[in-house]
């Protein structure tokens, strides 16, 4: 039988379907053995189905038949999602809108919106038939959709509830952040953008503050965070050693345990000795006096313990702490009472408090800062990395870790309560 035979058969039944009103008998019919309530989990409206979204409608359509057919009330309402940044940079695009700054300024908000409300229901329409035309029976005359107010009214409800437990929090915390998008990115959306990138990894000296050629070595991978160096970090309990090299006379400290990693050329093992030995030495950020505010902390700037983030897998054991980029950067800095340095925008560009580096995109950055630092002599050793890096999975620009205030629902204070409402959950 040919595809377009099958084709017609459709028709057909969709036919027989809306002159007997059998889809709609279907969704009114009442059950003997209760009410079976379903929660579509809806399909954001960017762009028509696809089979995976097909598949997905299809099983739940399939299931919500098995239970009107064993005597079942059925609440059978689907659901759009429309809320987010899809929809917004799809109309990005189609006004020509880089910066989001371009929305107020040149756009208008109110035009803005009206246009990602257009698009919403452009699709909105070409799902709904195209759902209806695979005869999935659920309610497409009264979809749930997040744009409207009953709907934003429920969520504000359930804002509230939290609110009221104690459970909503305002905190500043280091989040991976899109500077094309600005906006902050979950830990699932981070999940879904990981790329293969080509990365600088160098060594730079850090030179210890009235010592004569003597350097605490650290390695990074993203060099643009050095302007916002306040500290370093080095392991209380791991074996340090200093090193002098014959080729220059300097001394290096670093981990014992690296030594054959990083060094490659003719030492001699000066000095060996627990990190905390290290613990409050001062330098001098290499950067300084190309960073006025680096210059401003120059008598601060010193090293600090860790047992939770320093580690002999890779690095020196001498770690370059920048609390507005790191998680673990933020969160010891915070428990040294260490300053905060604010160099990046939210587009990714370094603000006027940046000295040389100001005006410039970070990634952009790199290789200035490194030519900067070899011009300075303090640039150990380059290599080229490949590996994981980040990305917005909407727009694909390169993720950056960036500090900034966020709402948070602190739902590790329901963990046991969450998992015993899982036990009476049939999966």
């Amino acid at each position: 039988m040919s595809s377009r035979r099958f084709m017609n058969i459709e028709r057909e039944i969709e036919k027989y379907w809306a002159k007997n009103r059998i889809v709609e008998k279907a969704l009114h019919k009442k059950g003997n053995r209760g009410k079976f309530y379903f929660l579509d989990g809806p399909p954001y409206v960017t762009n028509p189905i696809h089979v995976g979204t097909a598949w997905n409608k299809i099983i739940k359509d399939a299931v919500l038949r098995y239970k009107r057919m064993n005597g079942y009330e059925v609440w059978a309402r689907p659901g759009y999602d429309t809320h987010g940044l899809p929809i917004e940079v799809m109309v990005e695009k189609s006004l020509k809108i880089r910066k989001k700054k371009q929305i107020i300024d040149e756009v208008g908000l109110e035009r803005f919106n009206e246009e990602c409300r257009k698009i919403v229901y452009e699709n909105l329409n070409i799902l709904t038939d195209q759902f209806s035309s695979l005869g999935v029976w659920m309610d497409w005359s009264n979809p749930y959709v997040t744009l409207t107010d009953d709907y934003i009214s429920s969520i504000w409800w359930g804002v509230k509830k939290i609110y009221e437990k104690g459970l909503l929090k305002r905190e500043r915390r280091v989040f991976h952040w899109c500077p094309r998008c600005e906006t902050v990115l979950s830990d699932h959306e981070v999940a879904q953008g990981y790329i293969d990138t080509k990365s600088p990894s160098i060594y730079v000296k850090f030179p210890i503050l009235r010592k004569e050629r003597e350097y605490l070595l650290i390695w990074t991978t993203t060099p643009w965070t050095l302007p916002s160096n306040v500290a370093v970090m080095v392991h209380p309990d791991l074996t340090y050693v200093k090193i002098k090299l014959k080729r220059t006379n300097e001394a290096l400290i670093l981990l014992k345990s690296r030594l054959g990693f990083v060094v490659n050329e003719p030492y001699e093992i000066v000095d060996e000795f627990d990190g905390r030995r290290l613990e409050g030495v001062k330098y001098v950020a290499p950067l300084s006096d190309l960073v006025p505010v680096q210059k401003d902390l120059n008598r601060g700037h010193r090293v600090v313990l860790s047992d939770k983030y320093v580690s002999e897998e890779e690095g020196t054991g001498c770690v370059h702490v920048a609390p507005e980029h790191g998680k673990e950067d933020f969160e010891v800095a915070m428990e040294n009472g260490l300053p905060h340095i604010i160099l990046v925008n939210e587009m990714g560009f370094f603000t006027k408090d940046a000295g040389k580096y100001a005006g410039k995109y970070i990634f952009d950055a790199d290789e200035e800062i490194i030519s900067d630092l070899k011009e300075k002599e303090l640039l150990y050793k380059r290599e080229t990395i490949i590996h994981k890096y980040p990305h917005c999975w909407r727009c694909k620009t390169p993720l950056f870790l960036r500090s900034t205030e966020q709402w948070v629902i602190k739902l590790t204070e329901l963990r046991d309560e969450l998992l015993k409402a899982n036990e009476n959950i049939r999966w």
